[in-house]
């Protein structure tokens, strides 16, 4: 139904505006924006969704964190345009994204949200990792893509400052 594919050059502003629809305003002044600034997101595993006449249904980024020196992926935002809410897609781009993720042979991944609906994803609580506040810590989440990948890993999440990624 949706065809799924990295996000490219051309893709930028349509994810933009629809991350724009379906957020409140002032949703680049949320701590995890802050580390983001300035650092290229990972575009092979940020995907978009399009429908069968090629219109945008939805999208999913990712970056890399450090945690105490353990590099992570930070997933998000993700957003699905709000008609085509309710389909599954949102969860069919976490799982593509991920198995694009392990693939590639990172260790762990991360994000802020909600507990009982990333659950379902095999995201738990990180108790021992902290984001920048004012990140409520209940809703601080990780998964292992490898078994153990966040085993004493604690400690604040930090911007990406190493040598630039590939970003294709």
């Amino acid at each position: 139904m949706y065809r799924l594919a990295a996000e490219t050059p051309q893709d930028v502003y349509e994810v933009e505006a629809l991350f724009d629809l379906c957020f409140a305003p002032g949703r680049e002044a949320l701590s995890s924006y802050r580390l983001r600034d300035d650092v290229p997101r990972i575009r092979r595993l940020s995907l978009v969704a399009r429908d069968a006449e090629d219109i945008l249904a939805g999208a999913v980024r990712f970056w890399p964190v450090t945690v105490a020196g353990a590099v992570a992926l930070l997933l998000g935002p993700i957003a699905v345009h709000p008609t085509r809410q309710g389909e599954g897609l949102a969860g069919e781009l976490i799982r593509d994204a991920l198995a694009r993720a392990s693939a590639e042979g990172w260790a762990r991944v991360m994000l802020v949200g909600d507990a009982p609906y990333y659950g379902r994803f095999g995201f738990a609580r990180l108790e021992e990792v902290v984001m920048p506040p004012p990140t409520n810590p209940e809703r601080v989440l990780g998964r292992a893509l490898r078994d153990g990948a966040w085993d004493g890993v604690r400690g604040q999440v930090n911007r990406w400052e190493g040598e630039p990624l590939p970003s294709d």
